[in-house]
């Protein structure tokens, strides 16, 4: 047994209640026939045998199959031919291959969407928004006759703005793929809210947008909206929307934890692996806000991420199954483009989840392991059902919010040191 192991193996851990959270149940039942009917609604000037582009992000977005093919199955009804075009920036270690591969790992291929998926890292520049900021777009996009805009609206883990995660950003930083992306990155997040505007208004002005479909979702991982906007509605409407979609937001109902463990991060997840307004720390300083947490644990890697740890460097202690996980180029590519290499760097890297959780338990400050305020989660997307030790329950903000759905248990591992709770 190492020194390491020997130090760690007696660290005791708090018993845990596993526990419900409530949140706004705001949802759409029937996703695709709400989706047909916005659709349906507008006056798109799509015309036969067009060659229409429809864009398709990194994220797990909830329905994400389902919305994206009744999207293809509109253009197509319209004798139109539909194309996806795989919009995330310098994500899937900037290549079209990875990229491609992504949104396979998403669902979303060309026997699931009964399209083509056209994917390239090759761009066209179609101006400028200031002096210093080229705007670039994906050119099978470019050459198509339209292109439709597809995201989530959410607030952003690295920067606060009127416009944040959503249709503006998809715009500009998802369709300008690495050099788009690197291009608006290149003045860190200090200045992102006001450059993917700006180039946001230079695409809107030039390209042939035909319009955007965007959803929000509740903290079930639920859709709680779909809007469909024309070219002239997304300026006006998204900020609303974005309004809409904080306030659906899911959280730990804590303001103070002392070790939060986290099983699984991935860029299917969140843009930093996990949700920086969940866990509250930033690898910027133009985002704030979250629960405050002494040390944090992270126990595996997602496979949907291809290897992209984003997010890393947001915690403590990892386990070494995680950081085999890691493809270091996919993930320096994206610090590189972010400019923030403070997600990226390495925390303490331990065998087991045994061994990552009893650090964490050691090093918070607090010798009584029974006065731990401690929350496991399954990853920063899925805050329904969770652990809490008994003092962290005690601690909750919003009793009304949180129940106890189990006994009181120990925490217990596999021989491997694997967490089995």
């Amino acid at each position: 047994m190492s020194e390491i192991n020997s130090i760690l193996k007696d660290v005791r851990l708090s018993k845990v209640y596993k526990v419900k959270q409530k949140f706004e149940k705001e949802k759409i039942d029937d996703v695709r026939g709400d989706l047909i009917k916005k659709l349906n609604a507008k006056s798109w000037d799509i015309k036969k045998n067009q060659k229409i582009a429809i864009t398709a992000g990194s994220r797990g977005i909830s329905h994400y199959e389902l919305l994206l093919k009744t999207i293809v199955d509109f253009v197509k009804s319209k004798g139109a031919i539909p194309f996806i075009v795989p919009a995330m920036g310098s994500h899937g270690g900037a290549s079209a291959y990875g990229q491609e591969k992504m949104l396979k790992n998403l669902g979303i291929d060309k026997k699931t969407m009964g399209c083509e998926i056209i994917s390239s890292m090759d761009v066209v520049k179609i101006g400028y928004a200031h002096d210093n900021l080229p705007v670039y777009i994906d050119k099978n996009a470019y050459r198509g006759d339209g292109i439709i805009i597809f995201n989530r609206v959410k607030m952003h883990t690295s920067f606060r703005g009127k416009y944040e995660s959503g249709l503006i950003k998809m715009i500009s930083i998802g369709l300008g793929k690495r050099k788009g992306a690197d291009a608006i990155h290149a003045e860190r997040f200090e200045h992102m809210a006001d450059n993917i505007l700006a180039c946001a208004k230079v695409s809107l002005e030039k390209l042939k947008i035909i319009g955007g479909v965007c959803t929000i979702e509740n903290g079930y991982d639920e859709v709680a909206d779909i809007f469909v906007l024309d070219k002239n509605e997304i300026l006006q409407r998204e900020p609303q929307i974005l309004q809409k979609s904080k306030s659906l937001m899911p959280r730990i109902y804590l303001d103070d934890i002392d070790v939060l463990i986290v099983k699984e991060i991935g860029k299917n997840i969140s843009g930093t692996g996990m949700d920086t307004n969940v866990i509250g720390r930033f690898h910027t300083k133009a985002a704030s806000g979250g629960p405050n947490i002494t040390k944090v644990g992270i126990l595996d890697l997602s496979n949907e991420s291809l290897g992209n740890a984003n997010g890393v460097g947001l915690a403590d202690f990892a386990t070494k199954k995680l950081y085999n996980k890691i493809n270091f180029d996919y993930t320096y590519l994206n610090a590189l483009t972010s400019t923030e290499p403070n997600s990226i760097k390495l925390p303490m890297i331990l065998d087991n989840d045994e061994l990552v959780i009893k650090a964490c338990a050691k090093t918070c400050g607090i010798l009584d392991s029974n006065k731990i305020k401690l929350v496991i989660i399954e990853n920063t997307k899925n805050l329904n059902e969770l652990y809490m030790s008994k003092v962290a329950y005690g601690s909750v903000v919003e009793k009304n919010k949180v129940e106890i759905i189990s006994n009181e248990k120990e925490i217990s591992f596999d021989e491997e040191g694997n967490l089995i709770i």
